[in-house]
């Protein structure tokens, strides 16, 4: 068996309770048979970023007309855990105090140091402060050719975390996708109304 890349559990965990609330508990477990994904268990460690990937991809597939929605509120949720749970207080309230510009690079650098964990075998870099723009090389989770971008999870869990310890209406733009046949996913992340 080939070894592949890992992504953190909440890249697949934090579907789960979504794709109860919009589609049902069948449906899911529907879902999740057709990309050939087992649930994991809440203490999970990290998942080869293949079945990630296949999970991700499924629900574009299958609930196109609700994918979106379903993956904004599942990166959402994912934000909301690695606050709760991987920043530590101290470091947000620190993030917090300082201009903005200065907590975006703190927190931009944070996002950096981890990003295996969200990345997988893509490559991110911090493209540029000016806008704030975060790229993936090769994104895992952006491999299936779709007509627009479709990072929509790594889009609201940026979003969560810079709009709880940066800006309160920070915004991000998914600009260019992997999906699309870009080389890269690029994410623009801007106070609201910031262009």
């Amino acid at each position: 068996m080939t070894a592949h890349a890992r992504i953190g559990p909440n890249a697949v965990l934090q579907h789960l309770p979504v794709l109860d609330a919009e589609l049902g508990v069948a449906w899911r477990g529907a879902l999740l048979h057709l990309a050939d994904v087992r649930e994991p268990p809440a203490t999970a460690g990290m998942l080869d970023e293949v079945a990630v990937a296949r999970l991700h991809h499924a629900v574009r597939l299958f609930v196109p007309d609700r994918a979106a929605a379903i993956q904004r509120a599942a990166g959402l949720a994912t934000g909301e855990y690695i606050l709760a749970n991987r920043i530590p207080r101290a470091a947000q309230m620190l993030i917090r105090a300082l201009p903005a510009p200065l907590g975006a690079r703190v927190l931009s650098a944070a996002i950096a140091r981890h990003s295996w964990t969200f990345a997988g075998s893509g490559r991110f870099r911090v493209r540029g402060h000016a806008p704030l723009c975060f790229e993936i090389a090769d994104n895992p989770l952006a491999q299936r050719a779709s007509d627009h971008p479709v990072c929509d999870w790594h889009s609201a869990v940026f979003e969560r975390l810079f709009s709880a310890l940066v800006w309160p209406d920070a915004r991000v733009a998914e600009v260019s996708c992997c999906a699309t046949g870009a080389p890269s996913c690029r994410f623009i992340i801007a106070p609201h109304g910031c262009k």
